[in-house]
């Protein structure tokens, strides 16, 4: 069963959205203000249910993304609700763009897309380039070892879609349940993927420090904020003893909020 949002993809915007206006802009403003005068990019955007939230308070945004036909409804979206402020999506990888052509960002953006993202070192310093001296990069996702941390949620088969940590075993046997319970070969080789980029905490965070970030502010949530539209169930933050014990805290943390700077 892979869950309805991802193929209705207007329903995954308003959800983007909803969550973005509630959780992820009240994480960001405990240290930039978000407002008219700023310049947001988002790496990742889908259709641009995240900037939505952005775009309503006047900023100019860009959002970036692999896919064509979620790029066509992102310009689709926006442009029936066109304010006077600026929007640009477009179609293609992130090192492809002559960034000094986009000028500087005040604000970088990547939700549940860092852990696709391969080099995860290299993105960093690329972004560092292309942020303001003083700007803020947004980054969460959910840790690998988390129960559902491999995306198996996406699996068409409604029993292995619910079956949590089974992406951490061993690679012939994951895959081996994957075709029993009737994955098609591009559904494993994209799960497959992603077991080769996902990301721990513990790495992450020595990834910013390899880079020379810094971590300004940060939440650890037992439930993800994405769970209540989509479950009916109420955020919550992971607990603080929980939180400090490296390794063993990925296995119960649903998702990461990072807000890091230069």
């Amino acid at each position: 069963m892979s869950f309805e949002f991802h193929y209705d993809r207007k329903k995954y915007f308003q959800q983007q959205y909803q969550n973005t206006k509630k959780y992820i802009i009240p994480f960001i403003e405990k240290k930039l203000n978000v407002s008219s005068k700023i310049r947001v990019l988002e790496i990742g955007s889908g259709e641009g249910g995240v900037l939505k939230a952005f775009y309503e308070l006047g900023c100019d945004i860009t959002g970036i993304d692999l896919a064509p036909n979620k790029i066509e409804n992102a310009n689709k979206y926006f442009s029936e609700i066109r304010k006077s402020n600026s929007f640009e999506f477009f179609a293609g990888d992130i090192y492809d763009f002559n960034f000094s052509e986009l000028k500087k960002f005040d604000l970088i953006l990547l939700k549940d897309t860092i852990e696709h993202i391969h080099d995860q070192g290299k993105l960093l310093k690329f972004l560092a380039q292309n942020i303001h001296d003083n700007g803020y990069i947004f980054i969460a996702f959910p840790p690998w070892q988390m129960p559902w941390g491999g995306h198996q949620q996406i699996c068409d088969n409604k029993i292995v879609s619910l079956m949590p940590y089974i992406h951490l075993l061993p690679n012939f046997l994951y895959k081996g349940i994957l075709k029993i319970f009737g994955e098609n070969d591009k559904k494993i080789n994209n799960l497959m993927e992603t077991k080769e980029t996902g990301i721990t905490i513990e790495r992450f965070e020595r990834i910013l420090r390899v880079n020379q970030f810094i971590v300004a502010h940060k939440i650890f949530y037992l439930i993800n904020p994405n769970y209540e539209i989509k479950f009916g169930l109420k955020p919550k933050k992971q607990f603080n003893i929980i939180s400090k014990i490296p390794y063993i805290r990925d296995l119960f943390i649903t998702t990461c909020f990072y807000l890091i700077r230069k």
